[in-house]
């Protein structure tokens, strides 16, 4: 007869005093980096790999070590190898300053650590985050019906708006794939659209060259004559049409496609409308700026990411749909294994995903506690900014070549922009790169319709006035120390 062994306390867990010292030196150390992130560089002036590795070497994870010294020098780490997108001064990519209600969502949710993919097993959870969308629906006019999940992000939630389509345009696509398709299906965005949709058609079995990229106007926004006549070409080259996407927010320009001109297109031609407002979106929680979303309310689908323009903590994409059925349709799915009472309202029959975390939550409480008016007075205070921008980087001799009313500026300098294409990307592209390793600001190139410029765009909460001062001060440093268009 063989003997149980005997069962050994579990070396994962600690007691009520190891659990508050743990914390506590946690908070402390978060609380320590965002009080003091502002008084040192935005980026590091350089990085080793080899040295990243060389520390990461030390823990070769044969032996614990005491919980402390592993947070602090994990914080250190970070702290000195990364650009610090929770700088005031940091004006890049739409990388936020998470709000600290956000910071204590993820805890929540990590701690609680619910399941989301059956209904039965987090409830609650499900319901937060269906509660936080159907509320974003109404905002942007969407019927109260609508479906949606949270997502890792906009590319996610992008997915997800091409296999709805997809299953819409062609009702045996959910089991024959594109051979249920009559030809080849295209589908068309801005070509300043986020890229993303090239992966999406790669991942699909589209393929790449079903992404119909339309030309531009002179703001940048999708050219609906441009778009005409590339539909009529692919309809008379045997393709088959079946979305068309138009962006709120450009990620280089901040351009805002024409969503109602749209919409009458797609009506006409019977293409699903998916609007990518990944950033812009959240201007719908302010009253004075929403009307820059018209059009929205006709779309098949939307894409919002909280993580951007709501500073939510990484990653929380959000998918909204006004066809519930094609959702349920395109992720369809049933085994044994899991609760067969609630298929049809459970995440994981009408998602991406299947095991997946609490994603609403840090948006669920910082709407909770700031309240649409305060996202509202938020985005208002950054377009504001973004003027301020504008203003003070022409009174320094730089153009602004985009055109739009959302906080991202590009701007020129006039001498490298009438050099030819290559070189006076080069000279952006040398100031930026002086500009960043001063430490004193992050910006980044960007190429409008193959224009070269300097791309400014607000998107911590914490920017004020005299953060954009020393922004201005220090791209004249940096063209001075770059020399003159050549």
């Amino acid at each position: 007869m063989t003997h149980a062994r005997p069962v050994e306390p579990s070396p994962l867990d600690i007691s009520s005093q190891q659990v508050e010292n743990l914390l506590h030196t946690a908070v402390t150390l978060v609380r320590k980096h965002a009080g003091s992130v502002a008084e040192g560089p935005v980026a590091p002036k350089s990085f080793d790999s080899d040295e990243i590795r060389t520390w990461l070497g030390s823990y070769d994870f044969t032996a614990g070590n005491a919980a402390d010294e592993v947070l602090a020098d994990v914080a250190a780490g970070l702290a000195r190898w990364g650009v610090h997108t929770t700088h005031p001064r940091y004006f890049g990519l739409f990388n936020p300053t998470p709000t600290w209600w956000g910071v204590a969502g993820e805890l929540l949710t990590a701690a609680f650590n619910p399941q989301l993919a059956a209904y039965s097993h987090a409830p609650a959870a499900v319901e937060i985050e269906q509660h936080v969308l159907r509320y974003l629906a109404a905002r942007l006019g969407l019927p109260s019906s609508v479906a949606g999940s949270f997502t890792t992000g906009g590319a996610e939630a992008n997915l997800s708006a091409v296999v709805v389509a997809l299953t819409r345009a062609f009702p045996d696509y959910a089991d024959r794939g594109l051979a249920a398709a009559p030809g080849p299906p295209v589908l068309y965005a801005s070509a300043e659209c986020h890229l993303a949709w090239l992966k999406i058609a790669h991942m699909t079995g589209l393929g790449r060259d079903a992404v119909r990229l339309v030309p531009v106007d002179s703001s940048y926004r999708m050219d609906i004559s441009e778009l005409r006549r590339l539909y009529a070409e692919d309809v008379a080259a045997g393709r088959v049409p079946f979305l068309l996407i138009g962006t709120s927010g450009t990620t280089g320009g901040g351009a805002l496609d024409p969503l109602p001109e749209l919409a009458s297109c797609a009506a006409e031609w019977g293409l699903h409308l998916h609007v990518d407002a990944a950033w812009a979106g959240a201007v719908a929680f302010s009253d004075r700026l929403r009307p820059l979303l018209a059009g929205v309310e006709s779309a098949d689908s939307v894409t919002v990411d909280a993580h951007k323009w709501m500073s939510a903590p990484m990653g929380a994409g959000m998918f909204l749909s006004r066809h519930p059925q094609a959702v349920a349709e395109s992720f369809r799915v049933s085994t044994s294994y899991m609760p067969a009472d609630t298929v049809g309202s459970d995440p994981y029959t009408n998602s991406m995903q299947w095991s997946r975390r609490l994603i609403g939550l840090k948006v669920f409480i910082g709407l909770a506690v700031t309240g649409q008016a305060g996202y509202g007075t938020q985005v208002e205070r950054d377009s504001a900014l973004g003027e301020l921008v504008a203003q003070r980087t022409a009174e320094r001799g730089w153009r602004r070549i985009n055109d739009t009313p959302l906080p991202v500026v590009c701007v020129v300098d006039e001498a490298a922009d009438v050099l030819s294409p290559a070189a006076s990307w080069a000279w952006h592209c040398a100031v930026a790169a002086n500009v960043v390793e001063s430490g004193q600001a992050w910006l980044s190139p960007v190429r409008l319709a193959g224009r070269a410029a300097l791309r400014v765009c607000i998107t911590s909460y914490r920017t004020g006035v005299a953060d954009v001062a020393a922004l201005v001060d220090e791209l004249d440093k940096a063209r001075a120390r770059v020399g003159a268009p050549a």
